[in-house]
């Protein structure tokens, strides 16, 4: 099969002509499929040949796509948990400080002992809102910004936002894009694989 033979490889920018900007550098290769199957199928067979920095784009959230394009479990969780026990061990230093604690080596921050109704001067079960308060708010923030971190966001641009075919991403299409810093990434070889697997459209991503 010949690099000549159809889909044709497009170069298609898409900037606007009244914008200054020409692209220099091809950044990804992405092939275009009007159904999950046929993407899927794609994804699985760049896998197979050893890319890994390729992503598939849909116009509708897909249940278990992260086994074929191969994403690992995010560490998000463990990033939650640790900021939780942090919060919490922050509120039980903190609560336990001001309110029972006495320290006089360390002059007007020594602590204020709060006795109340003669209960004990560490009383956990008294502390026990403030603790649950800053654990969830700690792993709240642990949450958003964990996530935006793990994400790269706020990513203000992207090269495929250049493309007028990739648009259709949020109405009815796919799109296969494999970046070409990845390791396995040879333009004739890549090209070849994306054939083979009949999308409708092959474009070069330009920066």
């Amino acid at each position: 099969m010949s690099l000549l033979d159809h889909p044709i490889l497009e170069r298609d920018p898409s900037v606007d002509t009244s914008i200054d900007i020409e692209a220099v550098e091809t950044v990804a290769v992405m092939a275009e499929f009007d159904d999950i199957t046929h993407a899927a199928d794609a994804c699985l067979k760049m896998r197979a040949n050893g890319y890994k920095r390729f992503d598939l784009h849909t116009p509708f959230p897909v249940h278990g796509i992260e086994k074929y394009v191969g994403i690992r479990p995010t560490v998000l969780p463990w990033i939650v948990l640790c900021c939780g026990l942090t919060g919490l061990t922050t509120a039980a230093i903190m609560t336990h400080y001001t309110m029972g604690g006495y320290f006089p080596w360390l002059g007007q921050f020594s602590g204020y002992q709060y006795l109340i109704s003669g209960k004990p001067l560490f009383s956990t079960a008294a502390f026990i809102p403030v603790m649950f308060e800053l654990t969830i708010l700690f792993s709240a923030f642990g949450a958003v910004f964990g996530m935006l971190l793990l994400n790269g966001l706020p990513m203000h641009y992207n090269p495929l936002l250049r493309s007028n075919r990739f648009r259709r991403v949020t109405d009815d299409r796919f799109f296969l894009v494999v970046e070409t810093s990845d390791e396995q990434y040879d333009e004739v070889k890549t090209i070849q694989l994306l054939r083979e697997t009949h999308p409708l459209s092959l474009e070069r991503v330009e920066d």
